[in-house]
C-alpha cells in the first residue's frame, strides 16, 4: 500500500484553502492551520467585501440616470451605509461557510491557532485555548499572505486614521476622506466613498494615479474620478500630520493643506514572513522580506513550499490560488510551473479596469531591446451598439501587438464589465492566438465583447466601426 502524503498548510487565504482542497482531491491528507477567518484578507477584508459595497454604488449610478432612460422613480438616491455593511457581512459570512463546507466534504482538517515552523517538516501551533500542538507532515506550504504596513507618519488608530479593513466597516458616511496612495486600492475606495456622498481627496507620491497600469488607461481613470468630484494631488506626499477636533489635518510637501474627517492609508502591503520560524529552519527570504521560491514554488528547503502574497510575485488572490494548485501538484509528483506572463486582473473602480500582459510602455521598452515594432488597436465604447442600448458609453478597449507576427502582448479595457471581458484576451494570449485571429472570430451582436474584436481589427487598421483616419 502506498504511503498517503500528509500536507500541512499555514494560512487559509485564497492560496492556502485552494491548495488544501486540491491536495485532498489528489488523495493527500491535509491539515490547515489558520488563526483568523477562512478565506483570508481577500474574502474577509478585501476583494469580496469591497465589491459588495461597490455594487451598491454602481446600482445607485444607474438609478440616477433612470429618468433619462425613461424609468420613473420618485425621490432622491440615498445610501444607508449601515445596511450596505450588514449586507456585505452576510455575503462574506455565506462564502466563509462555503469554505467550511468544502473542508468538511473533502476531509480537510482545520486547526485553529497560530503556526510556526519548528523544523522543515513540523509546525508548532499555539491554539486559541492556550494549549500547543505539533503538526508533522511530508511537506509544508507557507501561505501567510500580507498585511497592512505600519508607517510612523500615519499612526493607524482605527478611528480617524484607518486602513482598508476599517474602511469596509464604517457605518456612518464620512463627510470627507483623505486617501494616501492612488494605486488600485486607493482608487477603488475613492470610487466607493465619492459614490455615497463623501468629499474625497487623494494624494499620490508618483506622477500619476494607478502608476503600475497602462498610462493611457490611468489618464482615462484620472479624468473619470475627477468627474465624480474627487480631488487628486500627484507628485507630492504628506510632510506633516495633525489630528485635532475630530479631524485630520495633512500638510503636503507642496504646501497644500487638507483637512478631512478621516484618513485612509493605502500604501502597499508588507509580507507576513516574520514570526513563522523561517530563520530557525533556514528558509531564505529576499530583501523585502518575501519568501524566495523557485518555479515549482519550492523554497531552498526541499519539503517547504510557499505561495501567495508572501512570495511577492503578483499579489493577487487568483495568483495565490493558481500557485496553490501548482505547489500541490509538484509536492504530489506532477511537474507544473506557473505562467506569470498571462495574469488577468480586474480593478473595481467606477468604471472598471481589466488588464492582461504588458502595458504600452513595457511593450515599447521590450521592443527597443529586441528591435521589434509594436502595433496598437483601440476601440471606444461610444461606438458600440450595446453600450448605447444600456446607456453606458464610457470606456476604451486597447490591444498591444507585435507588428511582425501579430502576437498579443497586452490588452487593457476600461469601462463596464471590464474585469469580466478581459478573460477573452487572456485566453487568446494563453493559447497564442494573434490579434488577427481574435478579429476573425465571430463575436455576438449586440455585446460589449465586440469591442475586443474591433480593437483587434484596428491593430491592422481594419475596424469596421471606426471612421477613416486621414493623413
Amino acid at each position: 500500500m502506498t504511503h498517503q502524503k500528509h500536507i500541512a498548510i499555514l494560512g487559509a487565504g485564497p492560496g492556502g484553502y485552494v491548495a488544501a482542497i486540491r491536495a485532498a482531491q489528489l488523495g493527500a491528507r491535509v491539515t490547515v492551520v489558520e488563526n483568523q477567518a477562512l478565506g483570508g484578507v481577500c474574502l474577509n477584508w478585501g476583494c469580496i467585501p469591497s465589491k459588495a459595497l461597490l455594487s451598491v454604488v454602481e446600482l445607485g449610478d444607474k438609478v440616477k440616470k433612470a429618468s433619462e432612460l425613461g424609468l420613473k422613480l420618485d425621490g432622491q438616491v440615498g445610501y444607508d451605509l449601515a445596511r450596505m455593511v450588514a449586507r456585505k457581512n452576510k455575503v462574506v459570512e455565506t462564502l466563509v461557510k462555503g469554505i467550511v463546507t468544502l473542508f468538511k466534504t473533502w476531509g480537510v482538517e482545520h486547526m485553529e491557532g497560530t503556526g510556526a515552523l519548528l523544523d522543515e517538516r513540523t509546525l508548532r501551533v499555539a491554539k486559541r485555548d492556550g494549549s500547543e500542538a505539533r503538526v508533522q507532515a511530508d511537506a509544508i506550504i507557507l501561505a501567510t499572505g500580507s498585511s497592512w504596513p505600519n508607517l510612523p507618519l500615519f499612526p493607524i488608530d482605527g478611528r480617524q486614521i484607518i486602513t482598508s479593513k476599517e474602511a469596509l466597516d464604517l457605518i456612518e458616511i464620512p463627510a470627507s476622506l483623505l486617501i494616501i496612495g492612488a494605486g488600485v486600492e486607493g482608487c477603488e475606495f475613492a470610487s466607493l466613498y465619492s459614490g455615497i456622498g463623501t468629499q474625497v481627496t487623494m494624494v499620490e507620491l508618483l506622477p500619476r494615479i494607478l502608476p503600475l497600469e497602462d498610462e493611457e488607461i490611468a489618464v482615462f481613470m484620472d479624468r473619470e474620478l475627477k468627474k465624480r468630484g474627487i480631488t487628486i494631488h500627484t507628485g507630492t506626499t504628506v510632510e506633516k500630520l495633525e489630528c485635532e477636533n475630530g479631524a485630520v489635518k495633512a500638510i503636503l510637501e507642496n504646501g497644500i493643506v487638507i483637512v478631512a474627517e478621516k484618513l485612509l492609508v493605502s500604501i502597499g502591503r508588507g509580507f507576513n514572513s516574520k514570526g513563522i520560524g523561517l530563520e530557525k529552519v533556514g528558509v531564505q527570504v529576499g530583501k523585502r522580506g518575501e519568501i524566495l521560491v523557485d518555479e515549482r514554488l519550492e523554497t531552498n528547503l526541499p519539503s517547504v513550499f510557499a505561495i501567495g502574497d508572501v512570495v511577492g510575485k503578483a499579489m493577487l488572490a487568483h495568483v495565490a490560488s493558481a500557485q496553490g494548485k501548482v505547489a500541490i501538484e509538484n509536492i504530489l509528483g506532477h511537474q507544473r510551473q506557473i505562467n506569470y506572463d498571462v495574469v488577468p486582473a480586474g480593478i473595481f473602480t467606477l468604471p472598471e479596469i481589466g488588464r492582461v500582459g504588458l502595458t504600452e510602455h513595457q511593450a515599447r521598452e521590450r521592443s527597443q531591446k529586441s528591435e521589434a515594432e509594436i502595433k496598437i488597436g483601440r476601440f471606444r465604447h461610444i461606438a458600440l451598439g450595446k453600450a448605447h442600448g444600456v446607456g453606458d458609453t464610457t470606456g476604451l478597449f486597447k490591444i498591444i501587438a507585435d507588428a511582425k507576427n501579430g502576437a498579443i502582448l497586452g490588452v487593457h479595457i476600461i469601462g463596464a464589465h471590464a474585469a469580466d471581458l478581459i478573460h477573452e484576451a487572456a485566453l487568446a494570449m494563453q493559447l497564442g492566438a494573434t490579434a488577427s485571429a481574435v478579429a476573425e472570430m465571430i463575436h455576438a451582436h449586440p455585446t460589449l465583447s465586440e469591442g475586443i474584436m474591433e480593437a483587434a481589427e484596428d491593430v491592422d487598421g481594419l475596424a469596421i466601426h471606426l471612421a477613416r483616419k486621414r493623413g
